[in-house]
């Protein structure tokens, strides 16, 4: 039996409808899917930036704290190397007033004269030669002369050995010298320094830490005291 005009419209119809169901349905699902991606997506580019963003202050965070105990351990070093010059520069004063109280005794004659006696035989002592020049300032001159059998004797007495001591009258030790005398031997191949000067010198040094302690306290970072 054939179907009329209006039935085969209907049918037309009911196919329509069916199509355009299946259409919106799937278009319902992939819309709801693509939703779904989308976000699965944004929360997962979110979370990266996220971590991105952390790791970029925490970066930030541990630069300015380097920066920080970079700058407090400059000011520290700086204060420490301040504290340090101050420290030397009294240690200084207190050398150069010493220098100051050994040239005061060069004016008393009588110590003066013990102390160069001293100075030559010690010299004498630590060279063991044969044959020793003295050299010593110009206004020393009678008073080194007049040591220099006394401490030839003392030197024999002490090693048994003998030496001809002789004074430089041709050169002198500066004017500006405190006091004191230089040996030398051998034709200027080895000399021996005992004036004021390389006395205290050679004392500051070995004294250096007492009188560091005795100025500045006992300094609690030091582990050795040489």
């Amino acid at each position: 039996m054939a179907l009329s005009d209006a039935d085969v419209q209907k049918q037309i119809h009911h196919m329509v409808a069916f199509i355009e169901q299946e259409a919106n349905e799937k278009a319902e699902e992939i819309e709801a899917r693509a939703e779904e991606e989308f976000t699965i997506e944004k929360g997962r580019l979110v979370q990266q930036n996220r971590v991105k963003i952390n790791e970029f202050y925490e970066r930030k965070e541990k630069n300015v704290e380097m920066q920080r105990k970079i700058g407090a351990s400059n000011l520290l070093n700086k204060s420490r190397l301040e504290v340090l010059q101050a420290q030397e520069a009294h240690v200084k004063s207190v050398l150069d007033e010493a220098r100051e109280q050994l040239t005061a005794i060069t004016r008393d004659h009588i110590k003066y004269s013990a102390l160069v006696e001293k100075l030559i035989t010690q010299g004498l002592c630590q060279l063991m030669e044969p044959a020793v020049t003295v050299r010593c300032r110009q206004v020393d001159q009678t008073l080194v002369e007049a040591a220099v059998p006394r401490s030839v004797q003392i030197y024999k007495s002490m090693s048994k050995l003998n030496c001809i001591v002789t004074v430089d009258t041709a050169v002198y030790l500066p004017p500006t010298t405190c006091g004191g005398i230089e040996m030398i031997v051998r034709n200027n191949r080895i000399k021996l320094s005992n004036t004021l000067e390389a006395r205290i010198e050679m004392l500051s040094e070995q004294m250096l830490p007492e009188v560091r302690t005795a100025l500045f306290g006992v300094n609690e970072n030091r582990k050795f005291n040489t």
